[in-house]
């Protein structure tokens, strides 16, 4: 399960989507999220879902390593699922003692679920056609200005980046522990929930200390290189926007202008 989490991790490709600039990918994030959520009529949530599902059509990702690392979130949908089907109030469809399901409870976990599984395929997509150095490089630009304020851009943009670059580390990490724990005779796959979440405490203190001496050679490697955050950074190659650039921004424009239209003349389906 560990290993199809591949958050963070680059697979080199000549899409679309890897050629796009990584501020415009940061930019149309953004802009998707917040349609995305504010998006209350099923035609206008639709729009959010063809808009990516071409996305994923024009990186080229395979749908195969897509799945297979949308599955690690599914509890997370289903808890999702729960508690928005009883605990929305409604009109009543079936209840059990404190349970109940209403109508807008079933609507409401609907929407949510395709929103959780929209963001996180978005996310997959952009880490997937998106080095790390074209994200701090991407960040760095679009904090740019707060420089005039004395905002740690650099910094900022570095401790996310690193944050980033560490998850899939420390999901091998994880695994290998675990791998070695079962080897020893450890049990965790059997008995209660309870039991299950107690026979993975003992992977916590060595992943820390794994996390912690990962950090100190990151720490060392970076002062060799002679890294100062104080310096401004270069880089080889100059961020230009391009075609397929702005038309990504046409894109989510018309969606955003599309679904605020659509929620504005169609009444909003739960809330």
């Amino acid at each position: 399960m560990l290993r199809d989490i591949t958050v963070g991790q680059y697979f080199p490709g000549n899409s679309i989507v890897h050629k796009m600039d990584p501020r415009t990918k940061i930019i149309v994030g953004l802009i998707y999220i917040f349609v995305l959520f504010i998006a209350s009529n099923f035609f206008s949530l639709l729009l959010g879902v063809i808009f990516i599902f071409g996305t994923v059509i024009l990186s080229g990702v395979s749908l195969t390593l897509l799945k297979k690392s949308i599955d690690p979130v599914i509890p997370l949908v289903g808890i999702s699922l729960i508690f928005n089907i009883f605990f929305t109030d409604g009109d009543v469809l079936w209840k059990l003692g404190i349970l109940k399901i209403t109508d807008r409870g079933v609507w409401a976990a609907v929407f949510m679920c395709i929103r959780l599984i929209c963001l996180v395929i978005g996310t997959y997509i952009f880490t997937y056609t998106t080095s790390i150095m074209q994200i701090t490089h991407g960040l760095e630009q679009l904090l740019n200005p707060l420089n005039k304020i004395n905002f740690p851009v650099q910094e900022i943009a570095m401790t996310m980046t690193i944050a980033l670059r560490f998850i899939p580390t420390l999901i091998e990490e994880a695994d290998k522990i675990i791998s070695a724990q079962k080897s020893r005779g450890a049990d965790m796959d059997s008995g209660s929930v309870i039991k299950r979440v107690k026979s993975r405490i003992p992977i916590l203190i060595p992943l820390f200390m794994a996390s912690f001496q990962r950090a100190d050679e990151l720490t060392l490697a970076m002062s060799c290189r002679c890294y100062d955050s104080g310096n401004p950074r270069t880089y080889l190659e100059k961020l230009e926007y391009k075609r397929y650039d702005f038309f990504a921004f046409f894109c989510i424009a018309i969606i955003g202008i599309l679904v605020i239209y659509i929620d504005t003349r169609i009444p909003k389906v739960f809330y």
